[in-house]
C-alpha cells in the first residue's frame, strides 16, 4: 500500500474521504500528530493506542464531560471509576447476557425478518438504509422496552445525540439542534422511567429503575444517562458493521464461499471486519501527566485521540494488515469480542464497549439469516460506494442485488 504524505490535517476533506490511505504514513512519520486547530494529539500506532486505553491513571475519560455528558444528561459509564463503574456496568452487562441475550436474539430475528420481507421477492436491498440502520434502532428499543410506535421519534433524537458525540467540531446551529434532541429525548424518557418504577417489567429500563448503588436507588437522571449510553452503544457499531461485513465478503468471493460452506467461520468474518474497518474510529482521552510517545511529549491536560482504524492496521500487530483475511492466525476470533481482543474496535481495558457481546450476537444472527437468502449476492450495478464519518465511520448506503430464493424467509 502506498505511503501517504502526512502534511495534512486529520480534519481535512481529503482525510475524511478516505482515512485509510493516510494511516501508514501517520504511523511511520507522524505517530503523534498535533492538530493545532483543536489543540489535540492523534495517535496511530497499535502499541501507543493500547497504552492510552489501558493506562487509566495516566489517561482519563475527562473529555467525555464535554463530548458526551451534555447530551447524555449525566455521566456515562466510560466516565466512572472504581465501585460505581463496577456496579453500574454490571447492571447493564446483565441485561445483555444469559437468558436476556437469548430473548434479544429472538427479537433481532423477528425484527430483521419483518424488515427484509418486502425486499426478498424484489432481489434487491440497501443493507444500510433498508435493514441495518432501522434494525439497530428497533432492536435497541426492544431491549429498553420502549414503544415501537415511537421508533421514528426516538431515531431522530438519537441521531442528534450521536452527532454531538461524534463530531469534532459543531456549528452553533448544529450544537443547538443536538442539545434540543437530547432534551426532547430526556423529556420522553421521564414518564417512562416513572412508570417503570411503579410497574417494572423485564426490560432494561425496569432493571435500572430497580437497581441500587451504594444502597441507594439510581436517580431518574442516572437512569436516563445509562439509557442513552445503551442507546448509542448498541446502535452505532451494529448498523455499520453488518453492511461492512457483507461488502468485504462480496469483494472477496472466495471468503464469502468459505463462510457459506462453513457457517462457523462467520464469527471470524465479523471479527476481521471490526479489525479492518472499525465502526468507531476515534476514542478520546485526556493526558493526566506529561507522557512521551515516539520522542514526542504530550503535555498534561492535552486531549489525545486514539486512531482505532490506524492502530488496527499496524503491521507490528497484524501481518499484511491492509488485507481482509478472515483466516488470519493473528486475529484470535474467539477472543475478539472480549477485553482480550487483539484488535481495538471495542476499545480496551476498563472501558471496553459494554455492548460488545450484544453487537456480536446481533450481527451474527442477522448475517446467518441473510447468507442463505441472498443467493448470488452482488453490488448493484452503477452504484458508487462511499463511506462517511470521522469519529464513527460506515457506508452511506450498500445497494445489493441477489437471486431470490424460493420460499423466502423460513417460519420463525
Amino acid at each position: 500500500m502506498p505511503t501517504a504524505d502526512t502534511r495534512f490535517s486529520v480534519l481535512s476533506e481529503d482525510f475524511a474521504a478516505d482515512p485509510y490511505r493516510y494511516f501508514a504514513g501517520l504511523r511511520e512519520r507522524a505517530p503523534v500528530l498535533h492538530e493545532p486547530a483543536i489543540d489535540s494529539y492523534f495517535l496511530s500506532r497499535h502499541r501507543d493506542v493500547r497504552r492510552v486505553l489501558t493506562d487509566h491513571a495516566a489517561f482519563s475519560t475527562a473529555p467525555l464531560q464535554v463530548r458526551a455528558e451534555p447530551v447524555m444528561r449525566g455521566p456515562v459509564l466510560a466516565q466512572m471509576t472504581g465501585a460505581e463503574h463496577t456496579a453500574k456496568r454490571k447492571i447493564v452487562v446483565r441485561s445483555f447476557s444469559g437468558r436476556a441475550l437469548q430473548d434479544q436474539v429472538r427479537a433481532v430475528r423477528a425484527n430483521a425478518a419483518e424488515l427484509l420481507a418486502p425486499f426478498l421477492p424484489l432481489g434487491r436491498v440497501d443493507l444500510v438504509n433498508d435493514l441495518g440502520r432501522p434494525l439497530a434502532v428497533r432492536v435497541t428499543l426492544d431491549v429498553l422496552g420502549l414503544d415501537r410506535r415511537d421508533r421514528e421519534l426516538v431515531a431522530g433524537w438519537h441521531a442528534g445525540v450521536a452527532e454531538f458525540i461524534t463530531s469534532i467540531t459543531l456549528t452553533p446551529e448544529r450544537r443547538r439542534h443536538c442539545l434540543d434532541s437530547a432534551e426532547q429525548l430526556e423529556a420522553y424518557l421521564r414518564p417512562v422511567i416513572q412508570e417503570r418504577r411503579r410497574r417494572p417489567g423485564d426490560d432494561l429500563i425496569s432493571q435500572l429503575c430497580g437497581a441500587e448503588y451504594d444502597g441507594v436507588a439510581l436517580t431518574d437522571r442516572e437512569v436516563t444517562a445509562l439509557v442513552l449510553n445503551v442507546l448509542v452503544a448498541a446502535t452505532e457499531p451494529a448498523d455499520k458493521t453488518l453492511a461492512l461485513l457483507f461488502k468485504h465478503l462480496i469483494d472477496h468471493p472466495e471468503q464469502l464461499a468459505a463462510v457459506r460452506r462453513e457457517p462457523a467461520l462467520l464469527a471470524a468474518a465479523i471479527a476481521e471486519t471490526l479489525r479492518y474497518t472499525p465502526p468507531v474510529q476515534l476514542i478520546p482521552r485526556r493526558a493526566e501527566q506529561d507522557v512521551a510517545f515516539a520522542g514526542t511529549t504530550v503535555p498534561a491536560g492535552a486531549t489525545v485521540f486514539c486512531l482505532i482504524g490506524a492502530a488496527n492496521r499496524d503491521p507490528e500487530a497484524f501481518a499484511a494488515p491492509d488485507t481482509f483475511d478472515l483466516h488470519r492466525p493473528d486475529l484470535g476470533a474467539a477472543r475478539s469480542f472480549t477485553a482480550a481482543a487483539q484488535h481495538l474496535a471495542f476499545g480496551a481495558g476498563l472501558h471496553q464497549c459494554v455492548g460488545a457481546a450484544f453487537a456480536k450476537a446481533e450481527i451474527e444472527t442477522v448475517a446467518a439469516m441473510l447468507l442463505p437468502l441472498l443467493d448470488q449476492v452482488r453490488h448493484s450495478p452503477g452504484t458508487r460506494y462511499r463511506e462517511s464519518g470521522l469519529y464513527t465511520r460506515g457506508p452511506v448506503a450498500l445497494p445489493l442485488e441477489f437471486t431470490p430464493v424460493p420460499g423466502g424467509l423460513p417460519p420463525s
